[in-house]
């Protein structure tokens, strides 16, 4: 069944599903607080590194954008995804204010003469989204929590053949009508995942909480081979030949870091010390992270001086611009700061945003 969509929030991901939805028949109403932004989507000239973005908006029909939330008070929008920022919080946690703010604009309106449906696919600390559920209740709106699993450099590809749709949710017209939505833009059959919206919410940290866990485990297993003259790659190949364990994130390489894996990995950390439990893994995980980057920059400081280190990227995954948490960076930095001379090639985008960071610190090539 094809619906009117709103999204409220038109990132990176809130822009990719909006126009993989749109691509599966459905009507698409966007909202997001950057006039200029929406004036370049609505006139389809935004320039996207994420892979089909730009060839998706021109060829969309039924995508509008707006600054006005009022757009999403039409009676035929039932469901309203919220994908806004949820920054970390200094303490480990996550910053809720974004959403808070979609909401009240909600609120503002009074209760609603239809009764919509506010989805909630930001990444949010367990409990949240019951005290939402319970604040938007009185003015005929239900609430569900979907994250979604992507990586940057594949979203498009990863909204459309997801391993699982997570839907946290006490409204089983809701779930019914969110499976309905996914389905009909996924070109695979992923597992649905249901559950209250507190299981959900625990679900998504605990998911990438396991991912960091597995690459730290790699990575350490990698460095003791390292150091006692072992074969790195065909112990982890046999180790992830097991059908218990499996390949996926166990080879050997920089840490993890990026925008998601290290913030969820602290954050569940944050919520189980909330809750008066000693998540000791959590804590593991990033410390070994943190050995690992050591580690390597210790080996990296046996190359002879007279030779420099060439870097072929130092965003965090190689095709993004995201600098953020970069392990790759990170290494980088210390080698420069310790003297060595650094190359690194990236494209223009990163290296701008590199000078404007650290000036001349490194050696640059530009690459395509």
């Amino acid at each position: 069944m094809k619906q009117v969509i709103g999204i409220v929030g038109l990132g990176k991901l809130g822009l990719c599903m909006a126009l993989n939805l749109e691509r599966s028949g459905h009507s698409i109403l966007g909202v997001d607080i950057n006039k200029q932004y929406i004036n370049s989507i609505n006139s389809k000239t935004l320039r996207s590194p994420e892979p089909n973005v730009e060839s998706y908006l021109n060829t969309s029909q039924n995508f509008i954008a707006s600054t006005d939330y009022t757009t999403l008070i039409n009676k035929d929008c039932k469901v309203i995804f919220i994908v806004v920022a949820t920054p970390s919080l200094a303490s480990g946690g996550y910053d809720h204010s974004q959403i808070d703010t979609v909401i009240n604009h909600f609120i503002s309106f009074g209760v609603s003469e239809e009764k919509k449906h506010i989805v909630i696919n930001c990444t949010t600390m367990p409990s949240y989204c019951d005290s939402l559920a319970q604040k938007l209740k009185p003015y005929n709106y239900s609430l569900s929590y979907n994250p979604e699993f992507i990586a940057q450099g594949s979203i498009i590809k990863d909204q459309q053949y997801p391993d699982q749709v997570l839907i946290g949710s006490n409204n089983a017209d809701a779930l019914q009508n969110i499976e309905e939505i996914y389905r009909s833009m996924c070109k695979n059959e992923p597992s649905f995942c249901t559950m209250s919206l507190i299981s959900a919410e625990i679900t998504k940290l605990a998911t990438n909480c396991f991912l960091t866990t597995k690459i730290s485990f790699a990575n350490s297993i990698g460095d003791l081979a390292q150091k006692v003259g072992a074969e790195t790659d065909k112990i982890l190949s046999a180790i992830g030949s097991d059908s218990r364990i499996g390949s996926k994130y166990l080879g050997y390489g920089f840490g993890f870091g990026g925008p998601c894996f290290p913030r969820d990995n602290r954050a569940l950390s944050k919520y189980a010390t909330d809750n008066e439990y000693h998540l000791l893994i959590s804590e593991a995980t990033d410390l070994t992270n943190s050995a690992h980057l050591e580690f390597q920059f210790n080996q990296w400081m046996k190359i002879p001086e007279k030779e420099s280190i060439e870097f072929d990227h130092v965003s965090y995954k190689k095709g993004t611009d995201i600098l953020e948490e970069s392990q790759q960076l990170a290494l980088a930095y210390k080698l420069a700061k310790a003297g060595r001379t650094v190359i690194i090639h990236e494209n223009d985008e990163v290296i701008t945003k590199l000078k404007s960071i650290h000036g001349e610190l490194f050696t640059y090539a530009r690459r395509g």
